[in-house]
């Protein structure tokens, strides 16, 4: 397995009920709820979550990869020549930063909490 895989997608959505409804009824899979304004998906095929906040979801989906050392792993692609769009921050169950690649694709690295 690869040291820093892709382990997440998160899609953006202006509107949560619409998008559960669609990808539930077209391809079978579950939601969970956190909020009003995020839930994850389950029975894709890969774990990921439908992000309706406003202030933090972005335009395009997001792969999200996962690392043992974020802070690290933040010099990491700032010395490729990446930029940091949103600086390290916690959210339940671990951190995470977001960063554009140098063509403009956003992708974001996690680092769970340990158990």
């Amino acid at each position: 397995m690869s040291q820093n895989p892709i382990v997440y997608l998160e899609l953006p959505s202006t509107n949560l009920t619409e998008l559960k409804h669609f990808y539930g009824s077209l391809f079978g899979w579950s939601f969970q709820d956190w909020g009003g304004d995020y839930a994850t998906m389950h029975g894709s095929g890969l774990e990921g979550g439908l992000n309706g906040h406003a202030g933090s979801r972005t335009k395009a989906p997001l792969a999200i990869l996962e690392t043992k050392e974020l802070e690290v792993m933040q010099d990491r692609v700032k010395a490729a020549g990446g930029e940091i769009t949103v600086p390290i921050f916690a959210y339940p169950g671990g951190r995470r930063f977001h960063f554009r690649d140098p063509q403009g694709n956003e992708l974001a690295v996690l680092q769970a909490d340990e158990n």
